[in-house]
């Protein structure tokens, strides 16, 4: 009875947390949330298809290692390559209109890959256009929603609340992430089990789920518009009319040094990108050829994303406990006892095992990532309080050692280990899932420190003339980290300790370099 009823609790209690939020972190711009939630869904259908693209590729057409990681690597490298393009065309044209755009072509884009056509030449070819339409989409929609959401901070009454406000916002779109991986499996097996389809036909219907998903992103982008209308609109007309948002932008005079401090920043984030994006290939064959495929006990309890949205309410309504009054601590205390009734009731009886599927570990990053949020909001607050607060420069290349640190334990636990078959993906271990999870929780952290902080850094340094060509330039440097992806994907077949000990150097000596330079950067930022 109570597994029947377990998913509306969740429901209710995501309901509360949602609530919580909004009285929580009642200091920022009402149209932080709107636009936050817009890209949850756009997120959650990227995300979707991307748990089980890789796998797809061998599945349904056959790709070894070798041109699945060509495939994987530069359908990356094009999605964030495009936003360049798509924040030169809004600050001609405005940010709105690009967004709506984007998020139209994406429609498209993933409705052709919904359709199975086989494996032969022409599922191919619908398969790149697919791919490429998608990718369009993504160029129009996401730097420019991220310029709109820094644009919320310009005025004097939310400049001090940019990072924060950063944080939340990738903290909310990882809700869509966290969700994707548990669509994708889900609707596979119904498609196998109910309807008869083939394992690799039935990719398709989880590519079908962010048709859905996109769907909904624009109807909350269109529904909240009044909450952030005040930002639509180019560049150049704030700038020619005076704009007291566009007055609250840094000066002109030094944009040459702020430029050249971006770009710095973004030849260092192109290795973290690199590292980071192994989720979806070298990480995701670890889980699908090394890891172990039950689990049980209390362990098995991670692999139920109800279960980790139950933690997620513990440690948000543990905050509001502490931190908050009034109404905001009365749904801490609910959240946390409702939570806590729940996870008592789902741990398993002894000797029950539970099935892992590979793509199941990309839930964990963006679950760590809602976890994690406000822990660093809250360190970053009380250093800030203090006095104390590391610069944005510094914590991004603290988040280089972070990763680089992920990697090392990573190659010193996959000492003995046979090495991978680049061709047939054969199963070679059954490794304990924890070891993938911990890497996961390990490169969480490095990201928090680099990705929102960096995005953070990109809206505030940026000369106003070119801000979205800027954002532009953070996610080309994002597309060259995931074209360099495919490197490690080369190297599948060689010993692991020597792929993760390369990904660990190239994090390491990336730290080195911005530390290098960190006086330079530290003078914009």
């Amino acid at each position: 009875m109570f597994e029947v009823l377990s998913t509306p609790i969740i429901v209710g209690l995501f309901a509360i947390w949602f609530c919580f939020l909004l009285l929580f972190y009642k200091g920022q711009p009402k149209g932080l949330w709107t636009l936050a939630l817009a890209n949850t869904g756009e997120r959650f259908g990227y995300y979707t298809m991307l748990a089980v693209f890789v796998l797809f590729l061998h599945d349904n057409f056959g790709f070894d290692s070798g041109w699945a990681s060509e495939t994987f690597s530069n359908f990356l490298f094009v999605v964030y390559l495009l936003p360049l393009f798509g924040g030169m065309l809004a600050d001609k044209y405005g940010y709105s209109k690009m967004v709506v755009t984007g998020i139209m072509i994406m429609f498209f884009g993933y409705l052709i890959l919904s359709v199975p056509m086989g494996g032969a030449t022409p599922a191919i070819v619908a398969m790149v256009a697919g791919l490429l339409l998608v990718s369009l989409g993504t160029g129009l929609f996401k730097g420019n929603l991220q310029v709109m959401v820094g644009d919320l901070y310009n005025s004097a009454e939310f400049a001090d609340k940019r990072a924060s406000g950063f944080s939340l916002f990738y903290m909310a779109i990882n809700i869509g992430a966290l969700f994707a991986p548990t669509a994708a499996i889900k609707i596979m097996e119904w498609a196998q089990n109910s309807l008869d389809y083939s394992k690799a036909d039935s990719y398709h219907f989880a590519f079908a789920v962010a048709c859905v998903s996109v769907i909904g992103s624009i109807l909350i982008y269109y529904l909240g518009k009044k909450t952030f209308a005040h930002v639509i609109g180019t560049t150049k007309k704030a700038a020619a009319t005076g704009d007291s948002q566009a007055a609250a932008v840094p000066a002109e005079k030094d944009t040459k040094e702020r430029i050249v401090c971006l770009c710095l920043v973004f030849a260092v984030v192109i290795f973290f990108w690199m590292a980071f994006h192994q989720n979806g290939l070298t990480l995701t064959w670890f889980a699908d050829e090394y890891t172990a495929t039950t689990s049980t006990g209390i362990e098995s309890m991670m692999f139920d994303v109800r279960n980790l949205l139950a933690v997620i309410f513990i440690v948000y309504g543990l905050f509001g406990i502490f931190q908050s009054k009034g109404i905001a601590r009365i749904l801490a205390g609910l959240m946390i006892v409702g939570a806590a009734a729940f996870l008592f009731n789902m741990v398993p009886g002894t000797g029950v095992e539970t099935a892992i599927s590979a793509p199941i570990f990309q839930h964990f990053n963006p679950c760590f990532v809602v976890i994690l949020t406000p822990v660093s909001v809250a360190l970053f607050s009380w250093l800030g309080s203090k006095g104390k607060e590391p610069k944005d420069p510094v914590k991004i290349g603290l988040g280089m050692l972070v990763a680089a640190v992920a990697y090392l334990l990573l190659a010193l636990d996959s000492v003995g280990l046979p090495a991978a078959d680049p061709v047939n993906h054969i199963h070679q271990a059954d490794v304990a899932p924890t070891l993938l999870v911990r890497t996961y929780l390990i490169l969480t952290f490095a990201e928090l420190l680099l990705s929102p902080i960096g995005i953070a850094f990109v809206t505030k340094v940026s000369p106003v003339k070119y801000k979205g060509m800027m954002m532009g330039g953070w996610f080309v440097a994002t597309a060259l980290g995931n074209k360099l992806v495919s490197i490690p994907g080369h190297m599948w077949g060689m010993n692991l300790y020597i792929v993760w000990g390369t990904l660990m150097c190239i994090c390491l000596l990336a730290a080195l370099f911005i530390f290098s330079i960190i006086k330079k950067l530290n003078k914009v930022a």
